[in-house]
């Protein structure tokens, strides 16, 4: 049995995150396989994995804190902000130290990267045998400095794994390893639906400014003029936890918007089938994996066309609506419009769940095996 080892950098809130559990819950059915994390954010990962997928954590006791460095420059303390920059050296020493003496010593028949580091790193210090894969999630989006730093972290690579088109196409004649496309997938149908009936909209994502939910309050501030009971409920967690909280105070929407933090299924599902709208209103997105996780409940979904990876899910005007140039204006119009038609919201919703199953597991599986098996 083949042995495959995928590394990351932790395994917290986060499409990556989440990408790397679904695919080595669908893999260990045929190989061996290892999760090798640089962190250990929390007691167990922020997703499910199957338990016979081995975990390994190289710092347990050493965490980024940026948080830390943050907070230490807003309040003033400048003394704990020069303790904190001292960890932040000793945390990055460790973080390349112990991925480096890793990967020397990994004998893994393939092993998979999630991080324009540790795709360098491989490259360098990965043994030859091995099948060495870089697993690309980020959009570039045009950023030179960013394509640059891909391009040369996977020279040494056998693959370059990405999960759009749009990044196959972008990529493939840039790159010195072959590119595959490879769409992220869901392995996960409710037996239950949103029945689309409520005024509630909903948004999944880590809380970062990237993901642009900072928007969705003005635009549920628009919406609230002509739906009176709209609310939108908020899952996730991260850094722009407390401007959002601020941002809600401000506009007076404590009523409409709910921040719920990182919330695991079975914690969703409930909001998930009271829901009748998805909004993403990321300024970046390569793929969209929250978006087929929504259209599994029969949710229609609405995206700003900034989420690159979000126009090859959402056909606009069949299963949801992709609004040009970040205007909140037309969000809050589609969305009015959408709230206000049960005939075209379920519609739409049919729509939904027919595209999420064309990005099942299966399909997805197929890929993987035929790369992996390549040699």
């Amino acid at each position: 049995m083949k042995k495959i080892t995928i590394l990351c950098l932790h395994l917290g809130y986060g499409g990556i995150e989440n990408a790397i559990s679904m695919l080595s819950n669908i893999l260990v059915k045929d190989y061996e396989v290892e999760i090798v994390s640089t962190y250990k954010l929390y007691d167990k990962p922020a997703f499910e994995i199957n338990k016979n997928v081995k975990i390994k954590y190289l710092l347990t006791n050493l965490k980024p804190n940026r948080k830390e460095i943050k907070d230490c420059i807003k309040n003033h303390k400048y003394i704990s902000l020069i303790k904190e920059l001292f960890k932040s050296v000793k945390v990055l020493y460790y973080k390349k130290k112990a991925m480096v003496d890793y990967i020397k010593t990994c004998d893994s028949d393939i092993i998979i990267t999630t991080r324009d580091i540790h795709n360098l790193w491989l490259s360098k210090y990965g043994n030859k045998d091995s099948v060495k894969i870089g697993w690309e999630h980020n959009h570039h989006n045009n950023n030179k400095k960013y394509i640059n730093t891909i391009v040369k972290s996977v020279k040494g690579l056998d693959y370059f794994v990405v999960v759009s088109n749009e990044l196959f196409e972008f990529y493939k004649d840039k790159v010195k390893p072959k590119t595959v496309c490879i769409p992220n997938f869901i392995n996960y149908f409710p037996k239950s639906k949103s029945k689309l009936n409520t005024h509630n909209i909903v948004n999944i994502g880590r809380l970062s400014k990237e993901k642009g939910q900072i928007d969705l309050i003005d635009i549920v501030k628009f919406v609230k003029k002509d739906i009176k009971d709209i609310h939108l409920d908020i899952i996730g967690e991260g850094f722009e936890r407390d401007a959002l909280e601020e941002k809600i105070k401000k506009e007076h929407l404590s009523k409409y918007v709910t921040l719920h933090g990182f919330l695991n299924k079975d914690e969703m599902d409930p909001i998930l089938k009271d829901s009748s709208l998805f909004i993403l209103p990321s300024f970046t997105e390569s793929f969209g994996l929250v978006i087929l996780e929504a259209m599994a409940y029969k949710i229609p979904c609405l995206s700003f066309s900034s989420a690159r990876g979000a126009l090859e899910i959402i056909e606009n005007g069949t299963d949801g609506y992709i609004i040009e140039g970040r205007d909140k204006k037309l969000m809050k119009d589609k969305i009015v419009e959408l709230l206000n038609n049960q005939k075209k919201l379920k519609v739409m919703g049919n729509n939904a769940l027919l595209k999420a199953k064309e990005f099942n597991s299966d399909k997805a599986l197929e890929k993987w095996v035929n790369l992996i098996e390549k040699r």
